[in-house]
């Protein structure tokens, strides 16, 4: 059940392991970039520490092995960043082996010479060197390095000119400089891994040669895995991975540690490096051509810089492939963005006449909205002077309800008193008469003399005025003394519904605003009328629009 299982979850991570494994490769070669674009700050670095150990150089009374040591140390500092710089130390220390007689700085000193000159392309004074070091003559302890020059002079040449003789000699020396080694140096074992890669022994059959590079991949994965990532051998040993890799036609893999062989050397300011131009290349077959463009111009830029000159051949042939493959993706990515831009002029000529048509229907809409908006404000306008018509119609309805309602009160009236003044003149024309028939003509006489009764119906008649005038007006009075001061009010006498000066202007208010009628309904001459006029507007409060307001009084009730 439980194997069920553990099979179960490999089928079903299978698919993942993939997408993770390319995941953190694409973030391991976006962090070469980026540490690539902070070269300078790692090589101030640099700087900074080779300067405080060039500052030993000056200590007062310094001893000639000091001064040695401190030469070596700067020449070995310098091999993989300005191998000019490590050969004036190391040319500075020839001349102290020579002035102490020290036959060992002597010999250690050329064998370290030697290996800046092969790798600087100058092969011929490199074996010159070589050939004038005698074997026989070296203490034990220079023997891995006498070895490993010879090793690296082969090597470098052999990759110069490609003779298959000078890569067999190389392994001669490898093979050598092994049996010198300590076992348990990392020296020792990436010799010992790089000779399982390469070995071409007869005893091992092509059969078997599978077997072996898998046996160097356990053996270099393992000296890799201990190995701390500040370790001056990281990077090779990462290196070697990833040529194994590539051998094995593992790309993914080969990226992998080929990338961090680079990262190891761009933060140790490593400018003798194989791993940034190998990288491009394999990127290059994996058809990442900006990225391998970029990692190459790295390279040729630390080439240039440390002056290696043995790398000018494999990095001169691969940027060459590389930098064609660039510039044809470029003259592609060209081609795409002229359509691309062919397209857009074309989009932005359309685009254009869309925003004109676009815009000429706004003006349009703008016009119409104009046109409307003066339109609703003439209609605003119209409906304002309807609304003003309509109240005017409405006063004067209200004016007309009013004067029919007093038409209506005064006809009724009117007849009333018609009837009353026939029935009256009727009953004084039989009295009248019964006097003359009966011959009492002083009696006649006296009657007609007399007044008496025309001054009884006068007053009937204003009473009746003031009557049907108050049921029309009841608060006529209260009104029309807020037109006036409060202290020239009036108060009307007792059993008198109306004075003089009221009915005056009650009959102003009924519409009669003339005078001259005015005095001949009351019975007083038209000076006496417009005396009252004047005297009562001058108690009003607003003496300008005193009768017009006395003709607006009662309306409210109508």
């Amino acid at each position: 059940m439980q194997i069920k299982k553990i099979i179960l979850a490999v089928c079903l991570l299978s698919p993942v392991a993939p997408a993770l494994a390319d995941s953190q490769l694409d973030s391991l070669l976006d962090q070469i970039s980026k540490e690539i674009e902070s070269k300078a700050a790692y090589d101030a670095q640099k700087e900074r520490a080779l300067h405080a150990t060039k500052q030993m150089l000056l200590t007062p009374n310094l001893q000639p092995y000091q001064e040695y040591e401190i030469n070596r140390g700067l020449a070995e500092a310098y091999t993989k960043y300005i191998i000019d710089s490590a050969i004036f130390y190391a040319k500075q220390n020839l001349k102290l082996a020579a002035a102490a007689g020290k036959s060992g700085w002597l010999y250690e000193t050329r064998l370290h010479l030697s290996l800046l000159y092969s790798t600087t392309g100058m092969y011929i004074e490199a074996e010159n060197i070589l050939r004038s070091v005698g074997k026989s003559k070296l203490p034990e302890h220079l023997l891995p390095l006498y070895y490993s020059a010879f090793r690296h002079f082969y090597g470098h040449y052999a990759q110069s000119n490609g003779r298959a003789e000078a890569f067999e000699q190389s392994a001669v020396y490898r093979d050598s400089l092994q049996t010198v080694l300590d076992e348990n140096s990392v020296q020792y074992k990436i010799v010992y891994a790089e000779r399982m890669i390469f070995q071409k022994d007869m005893d091992i059959l092509v059969a078997h040669a599978s077997q072996a590079i898998d046996s160097a991949e356990f053996y270099l994965l393992r000296l890799f895995d201990s190995l701390h990532p500040e370790h001056s051998d990281y990077a090779l040993a990462a290196f070697m991975l990833g040529n194994l890799y590539g051998i094995k036609q593992q790309p993914a893999l080969q990226q992998k540690y080929l990338a961090r062989s680079a990262l190891a050397d761009v933060r140790n300011s490593v400018k003798d490096n194989a791993s940034l131009h190998t990288l491009a290349l394999a990127l290059y077959k994996c058809d990442d051509i900006d990225r391998a463009y970029r990692l190459m111009q790295a390279a040729i830029c630390d080439m240039a810089f440390c002056n290696v000159r043995f790398r000018v051949t494999d990095l001169s042939a691969a940027h060459t492939i590389i930098n064609n493959a660039y510039m044809e993706k470029e003259l592609k990515r060209r081609s795409v963005l002229q359509r691309y831009l062919l397209v857009i002029s074309l989009l932005s000529i359309v685009l254009l006449a869309v925003v004109a048509y676009v815009v000429r229907q706004v003006y349009r809409v703008s016009r119409i909205r104009r046109k409307l908006y003066d339109t609703n404000v003439t209609m605003r306008q119209m409906n304002q002077s309807m609304l003003r018509a309509n109240d005017e119609l409405q006063k004067l309805n209200a004016r007309l309800q009013e004067a029919n309602r007093v038409k209506e009160e005064y006809i009724a009236q009117f007849f009333d008193m018609c009837s009353a003044y026939i029935d009256k003149w009727e009953d004084y024309r039989k009295a009248l008469n019964r006097k003359a028939i009966a011959h009492r003509y002083d009696e006649l006489a006296r009657m007609l003399r007399y007044n008496t009764i025309v001054d009884e119906e006068r007053k009937k008649f204003y009473e009746t005025f003031d009557s049907i005038f108050l049921h029309l007006y009841p608060c006529f009075v209260e009104e029309f003394n807020t037109l006036l001061a409060p202290d020239k009010q009036f108060a009307p006498k007792q059993g008198e519904a109306l004075s003089t000066e009221l009915r005056i202007f009650a009959l102003i208010r009924l519409g009669i605003c003339d005078s001259m009628k005015i005095a001949s309904f009351l019975r007083y001459s038209s000076s006496t009328v417009y005396n009252y006029r004047t005297q009562i507007r001058n108690r009003a409060i607003s003496r300008d629009d005193f009768e017009q307001n006395v003709m607006k009084i009662g309306r409210k009730e109508l």
